[in-house]
């Protein structure tokens, strides 16, 4: 699939909008908690994610992971950096920053075995000028791998630790029923829909924004009895969570000159393999995890913050070295 220098610009989006629209949802929360029950009991958010991955599946056009797939290097690296050794690396890491808050411990987890984001990760990649299929690539396989992932890797780095009974097979069923059946569905539906839905592209991309900023909306409503006692801490994790994700992009790119791959790829693996999506981490701590640490959501929102920031910078730098390259 080639992508054109217009087709990069197109691709990036204007993200002012978002962080305002972080500073009002945060308001909100705080100012007016009981509004977070009312998107709970009515099961807006996971509508809202359902649809999030539905719309995502419609616009994936297969054909350009499958020119991936014979790249077992890529396939193999990415699984186990995302959904292995990120976890681990983060398990233990948070374990040290963070003895005396169980919150911030399980909410790091929680984030760490979520799989790769979807839009931003490829949006970025395609600010790189990197490989954009490869990228794509790398969003479903972990996505459909996660589906397995998640409850076993919560299981051993969480169970035993904390003294958590998970219900694996009820986790993977929600993560079934709110990821892969949208997924399917958009395959299914994909060749009779998809030049209909052409010209909505921006405004599908919108909507996945706001389901995120619904996301953060709710984690702090719900946590807005207990956050005042956090206070200073919140400095304490964006500061873990922006070391954090240095040390991933580093051990990426590290991964990425391993396997010995070209430039594009190595701007792909390195950005979007670090990248985690915040949608799949809502699920899992909102269907098992919000009662007994209502806090465990805080580090999932903060990676996400940190990762939209760094990885555009990081992005900036890969355009850079590839345009001078081209020179």
């Amino acid at each position: 699939m080639a992508c054109r220098e217009d087709d990069r610009h197109a691709l990036v989006p204007q993200k002012n909008w978002f962080f305002v629209g972080i500073a009002v949802v945060v308001a909100l929360a705080l100012f007016f908690p009981g509004l977070g029950l009312f998107v709970k009991k009515h099961k807006i958010l996971n509508i809202g994610i359902f649809l999030v991955f539905l719309i995502t599946s419609l616009s994936l056009d297969t054909r350009t992971v499958l020119k991936q797939i014979k790249n077992v290097r890529v396939l193999t690296a990415s699984l186990l950096s995302a959904l292995v050794i990120i976890p681990v690396v983060t398990a233990v890491l948070a374990g040290w920053a963070f003895p005396d808050n169980p919150d911030f411990v399980v909410g790091s987890i929680i984030i760490a075995v979520a799989p790769v984001t979807v839009a931003s990760g490829m949006v970025m990649t395609a600010m790189a000028l990197g490989n954009v299929p490869l990228s794509l690539f790398i969003c479903v396989l972990c996505t459909f791998a996660s589906l397995l992932s998640i409850p076993l890797m919560l299981k051993l780095l969480l169970g035993a630790e904390q003294g958590i009974e998970l219900p694996v097979g009820q986790i993977m069923g929600t993560l079934t029923v709110i990821v892969f059946i949208p997924i399917l569905a958009g395959q299914i539906l994909r060749p009779w829909l998809k030049d209909a839905l052409g010209p909505y592209k921006k405004t599908f991309s919108i909507f996945s924004q706001c389901i995120v900023l619904l996301i953060i909306f709710n984690a702090i409503a719900s946590s807005a009895g207990v956050i005042g006692g956090v206070g200073a801490g919140l400095i304490g994790l964006f500061a873990f969570m922006t070391f954090l994700h240095a040390l991933i992009l580093v051990m990426n790119l590290g991964i990425s000159k391993l396997i010995r791959l070209d430039r594009p790829s190595t701007s792909a693996f390195t950005i979007h393999t670090s990248q985690k999506t915040l949608t799949i981490s809502y699920v899992v701590w909102a269907g098992y995890f919000a009662h007994a640490f209502p806090l465990a959501m805080a580090p999932g929102i903060a990676y996400h913050l940190v990762q939209m920031f760094m990885g555009s910078f990081v992005a900036n730098r890969f355009r850079k070295k590839a345009q001078q390259g081209q020179e």
